[in-house]
């Protein structure tokens, strides 16, 4: 139980929450005692509104964040209680203020939190509006408040400056872990390989998110600082898993073959299925021993599954005659040795925990890196691009800058207390898509119910303000923990504590929630509402740009791989990094059908055919990544015209598909037939064959095993042509309807 407590009074979730609860309880509770409850009222606002935009980033970038978000706070505070005694200014100046701060969202996700703040600092600030110098100093107070904030939250910063990069890591490897252990599933005979894939994909959505929190906190020390030595160990274990997955994407087996050629010798594929389950759980124990930080001590048997799984194929050779065998052994030799590859980048992050990395040699991996970070700059021009309905943002802003005019509105007229509560929900429940602001107001429904009814419960029983004051600071802790794991339990805790906060403050609590609870659902109906009939931005109209990019990162990838398997050398970082976009859009192309997933089935239009370009583009990747490893691992040849027939086939496929989406017209040259294709391939194979016999002597048996890896390369090659011939035939039909 305690090893719980410890582990989770660890975790990111908690450590933001102990922050944000700080910032807010220290200045009421400093203050208070002198007699200035409502200055330190005031600051607890501005840290709570800036705590929104602290994510996770270089210093620099967090430092600028934290203070734009904490004076554009103040700002909007003050500019409110400018005009709101002048109705005729307010109300278009409201709706231009609101449409303004939701359309800053284009600049990336720590402006869509600092839009957030300010647009919650617009309701909140029609709770009491000011006058004169009132007026300033509260807004003064704000910023001050944004401030101290901004230093608790270097405090923690300066603290512990790389747990959070060991905690995203420690995750990271969880994440992967899980990864290969669906590999492993995938070799019982009876798994059910459909839904193991769609697990894969939810997958990749969740590691895509993940890596590109690691690159904005690693890379960016790495760039803005002198490298450490504990920051060059997790660009070590980063770099790793990151080569772990695209090896795991890049070596697909075709496990219907498998189990039919050894259904008479099932102790080989057991024997592997072990091995990979092993590897699975290594890199889950790794995670473990940097979450407990604790000496890391390398327990496994790796090296021992490797063996067992030699014997294996060995015993497999023996029952068989070699001939036979052949076929079968060059198939269990292709997963015996990505096992061995897999072992040795595993061998790095345990190496990373347990010698000293000063020395450690990146070979040119860490060059280029910020290459690998989206450029952190704000042109006007991207504001402007986004001014249109084709845009997500500017839809988005325009319905919650209608849905706030509307709940102002209803709000003035119909006997509702507390119009700015309405705003808040509103605010904190809409989000671009229907799904995720449909499941935010349900949740958060639920949530205020539940919260109403356990607190007014605890009101019955305690009276005392003293021990009312402790609940309500814990509710908050609580509140801010469960925010991103559960928003109905936060929901939950944040009403109780509110529920207690007014029980310390106010005499007739009861009246006073019950007026809470009643805008609290109706800004939940509008903000439901809103984003049912008001200019919705369904998942099926933009799924064409969503498989557009990915087939377009696919391509890219493709060619990368083939200028690298031309020119040879060392891989460049245009490779690394149109691989790493590839994984990306993959991830938000499946992002994009879990969204669709979550909306009305009336509006699910083409959701089979957008589930399968998904899913042949998974494959496509896979099948590029294969390419692209074996080129790295393997001599290959020089490049032929052979083999740029067969890509150029491939490139002009995946080109057309890209231009139906686009709904562009493209120019069909001279198409190239199955036959000759056919033939491109007996020619590769011919090439292989002639080099072979006039290079190095070589015997009988290692000749075979040399021709059997030529035949996986023209297998792939044949894969990916099949794979780009019907991504296009599928996006025909996608387009057609």
């Amino acid at each position: 139980m305690i090893n719980k407590i410890e582990k989770f009074t660890d975790t990111t979730y908690f450590t933001n929450a102990i922050k944000a609860t700080l910032s807010a309880v220290f200045p009421v509770l400093v203050l208070s005692y002198l007699g200035y409850f409502e200055m330190g009222f005031a600051i607890a606002l501005g840290a709570l509104l800036t705590y929104p935009s602290d994510i996770p980033s270089s210093l620099q970038h967090k430092i600028n964040g934290l203070i734009v978000t904490a004076f554009l706070v103040a700002g909007v505070n003050l500019s409110i209680n400018l005009t709101y005694p002048y109705p005729v200014i307010f109300f278009p100046f409201f709706c231009l203020l609101v449409f303004i701060l939701a359309m800053i969202s284009v600049y990336g996700q720590r402006a869509t939190f600092t839009s957030f703040s300010a647009l919650l600092t617009i309701s909140l600030s029609l709770s009491h509006t000011y006058t004169g110098w009132e007026m300033i100093e509260h807004s003064g107070l704000i910023l001050a408040g944004g401030l101290f904030y901004t230093i608790v939250s270097l405090l923690f910063y300066y603290l512990r400056p790389y747990r959070y990069a060991e905690l995203q890591v420690t995750e990271c490897i969880k994440l992967t872990s899980k990864y290969l252990k669906l590999r492993g599933d995938l070799w019982n005979s009876i798994a059910d390989r459909k839904v193991i894939l769609e697990k894969q994909l939810h997958l990749q959505v969740e590691l895509n998110d993940i890596h590109h929190n690691i690159r904005r906190v690693l890379i960016g020390k790495q760039i803005n600082s002198v490298s450490s030595n504990q920051n060059r160990k997790m660009l070590i274990v980063f770099i790793s898993l990151v080569e772990i997955l695209e090896l795991a994407l890049s070596t697909s087996f075709d496990h219907n073959k498998l189990h039919q050629k050894f259904e008479k010798h099932p102790k080989v594929l057991t024997t592997y299925q072990n091995l990979a389950y092993n590897l699975a759980s290594t890199l889950k124990r790794i995670s473990k021993n940097i979450e407990n930080r604790t000496k890391y001590v390398s327990k496994h048997s790796l090296f021992k599954g490797l063996q067992a799984l030699e014997q294996a194929i060995e015993e497999y050779e023996n029952e068989l005659d070699k001939e036979e065998a052949s076929e079968g052994v060059f198939m269990l030799r292709t997963m015996l040795e990505y096992a061995e590859k897999q072992i040795e980048k595993i061998k790095i992050i345990e190496r990373a925990f347990t010698i000293v990395t000063n020395t450690y040699d990146f070979k040119g991996k860490d060059k280029d890196l910020e290459k690998f970070l989206a450029p952190q700059y704000y042109p006007i021009s991207t504001f402007i691009e986004n001014l249109g309905f084709s845009s997500t943002i500017f839809r988005h802003s325009l319905r919650l800058t209608t849905t706030l005019a509307a709940g102002y509105a209803i709000g003035l007229i119909l006997p509702f207390q507390n119009v700015y509560w309405i705003l808040m929900t509103i605010i904190i429940i809409m989000r671009p898509g229907y799904g995720l602001t449909k499941q935010r107001s349900i949740e958060r429904a639920i949530g205020t119910i539940i919260g109403g009814i356990i607190a007014f419960s605890v009101l019955l029983l305690v009276t005392n303000h003293y021990t009312l004051s402790i609940l309500a600071i814990l509710c908050m802790l609580l509140g801010f923990i469960f925010n991103t794991i559960k928003y109905t339990v936060s929901a939950a805790f944040v009403t109780m504590y509110i529920v207690f906060l007014y029980g310390v403050l106010t005499p007739d609590v009861v009246h006073v929630i019950q007026f809470r609870i009643v805008d609290t659902l109706t800004g939940a109906l509008l903000a439901y509402l809103a984003n049912h009939f008001l200019w919705p931005s369904w998942e099926y109209t933009k799924a064409p740009e969503y498989l557009e990019k990915s087939i377009s990162a696919n391509r890219e990838y493709l060619k990368e791989i083939f200028d690298f398997y031309t020119k040879k050398g060392d891989v460049t970082t245009s490779y690394r990094l149109a691989r790493k976009n590839a994984f990306i859009e993959i991830g938000n192309l499946m992002a994009s059908f879990q969204r669709m997933s979550q909306e009305p089935k009336s509006k699910q239009k083409n959701r089979l055919l957008v589930y399968k370009l998904t899913e042949l583009n998974h494959s496509l990747l896979s099948s590029i990544a294969s390419l692209g490893t074996y080129t790295q691992s393997h001599k290959t040849t020089p490049s032929s015209k052979a083999l740029t027939i067969v890509v150029e086939k491939v490139l002009k496929n995946l080109e057309q598909a890209i231009a139906l989406l686009k709904e562009e017209e493209f120019e069909t040259k001279t198409e190239i037939t199955n036959e000759e294709l056919a033939n491109r391939f007996t020619e590769l194979k011919n090439i292989r064959q002639k080099e072979l016999k006039e290079g190095i002597p070589i015997d009988e048996e290692a000749f075979v095993i040399k021709m059997q890896e030529a035949q996986l390369v023209i297998e792939q090659l044949i894969w990916l042509t099949n794979l780009s011939e019907n991504i296009l035939k599928t996006t025909k039909t996608l387009m057609e309807e």
